[in-house]
């Protein structure tokens, strides 16, 4: 007797590795952690997805939005996945059937309604941060160009001539740290490249890697706003940080932070992108933002700062507060200090918080977050302020616990109130 069709064949989730940017958005999402990764690709466990999407929106290059009919026990393992450079073919019906050994039919399973709650290991479910980003835009938000150049797209690659290197940082050993970090300003010339405030490009470095293969993009948020680093230029900006020893002290050497950091004006660079349609600053000039980053998670703020600087100059800036809370271990350490020293008070609330300041207790951005809950709690009820979150991973649950508990102790549902800053496009995480 044959078995049931919907126990033979799998609608299999795979991740395109031509076009990923390894940004880590899907295996950071992922609510039954079915998606990891080795050094060079993202790979879905079929054993674990169980379709409930949360990965297909996010994605900023449509490379997680593939899918093969598989046998069920012919499914692509994670091994053979992380040895693919590109998708393989789908196979035909017959190929299938003859993989499968029986003659029952193909359906497609549906996607499960709601993703599958997580239980820690006292039994009782686990606070899921990640439940909460938007993965749709502001409903103000501009419409954004995405997958301009790229190995789906007509055109592979743009060249971009770099015009500007500057440290924001101090540096290295003569200093006693173990970062620097780059301001790096990217000419587009003549060849179009529209992008917006929270979007990202993809690097190609040049060379192979130690198996001979190409390297493959690393992904930067731009730090500048939608008309240019140099306003009127088809021009933009990145902040790029590369670690120069890991923690046992060891020289390391990122291939694209290295390779960026190092560049000279004149040098040319293989830009892919733009990518990103939903971490999108809102265009209603009364609208609130609230920006909470660490490190270089700051580009995208920069990027919504001065373009709400701009519409300030030009007069077209009508009242909605902006918020920032910017981490970093120590004030050195953190890109553009001097900078935001230099704008208004009355046009952005600044708050710092440095982890590792000789002398002084560790203080994290959700410590000032709560230190601030009172001011917070009013834009939380805002439907026009928005709150977008960019650094690190490890900061993501505690700053969404810090919210929750701003709105709890005034009162606020967060079931309800969660929900909708979801769907609204109101609550946007970009960590890695």
């Amino acid at each position: 007797m044959n078995a049931p069709a919907e126990l033979v064949f799998i609608k299999q989730h795979l991740i395109d590795p031509e076009i990923c940017i390894r940004c880590n958005t899907c295996e950071a999402i992922c609510p039954v952690q079915a998606i990891t990764h080795d050094s060079r690709n993202y790979v879905v466990d079929a054993e674990k997805c169980n379709w409930c999407n949360d990965c297909i929106s996010p994605c900023p290059t449509g490379s997680i939005d593939n899918y093969r009919t598989m046998p069920r026990i012919k499914a692509y393992s994670l091994a053979e996945q992380l040895t693919w450079d590109e998708l393989p073919a789908e196979l035909s019906a017959a190929e299938r059937q003859a993989l499968a050994g029986d003659s029952a039919g193909e359906p497609t399973p549906e996607p499960a309604a709601e993703p599958v709650a997580q239980a820690d290991t006292t039994g009782q479910t686990a606070f899921n941060s990640a439940a909460f980003g938007a993965t749709v835009p502001p409903w103000s938000a501009a419409h954004a160009y995405t997958n301009l150049y790229g190995p789906k797209a007509a055109q592979k690659t743009v060249t971009a001539t770099v015009v500007g290197n500057v440290r924001v940082t101090e540096v290295g050993k003569q200093a006693g740290h173990d970062y620097d970090t780059h301001h790096i300003v990217l000419d587009f010339g003549s060849m179009p490249f529209p992008v917006l405030e929270g979007q990202s490009i993809g690097i190609i470095p040049p060379g192979a890697d130690d198996k001979g293969r190409p390297h493959h993009a690393r992904q930067y948020s731009i730090a500048s706003p939608r008309n240019g680093e140099r306003p009127g230029y088809n021009n933009l900006s990145l902040t790029i940080k590369r670690v120069l020893e890991d923690h046992q002290g060891q020289p390391v050497r990122g291939v694209a932070s290295n390779f960026m950091c190092d560049l000279q004006v004149g040098d040319k660079v293989d830009v892919i992108g733009p990518f990103g349609s939903s971490f999108l600053m809102p265009n209603h000039p009364k609208s609130s933002i609230v920006m909470i980053c660490t490190g270089t998670g700051s580009a995208p703020m920069r990027a919504m700062t001065e373009w709400r600087r701009r519409q300030r100059a030009s007069g077209k800036f009508e009242g909605g507060k902006l918020m920032l809370f910017f981490g970093a271990r120590t004030q050195e350490e953190l890109p553009y200090f001097g900078p935001l020293q230099n704008l208004p008070k009355d046009f952005i609330d600044i708050n710092f918080a440095f982890s590792r300041t000789p002398g002084s207790p560790k203080r994290y951005v959700q410590d000032a977050m709560r230190e601030r809950a009172a001011d917070l709690v009013p834009l939380l009820q805002d439907p026009n302020a928005y709150f977008y979150v960019c650094g690190l991973k490890s900061m993501e649950e505690g700053v969404v616990l810090a919210l929750r508990d701003a709105a709890q102790n005034a009162g606020l549902d967060w079931d309800i109130l969660g929900a909708a800053l979801k769907r609204e496009g109101r609550l946007h995480l970009e960590t890695y």
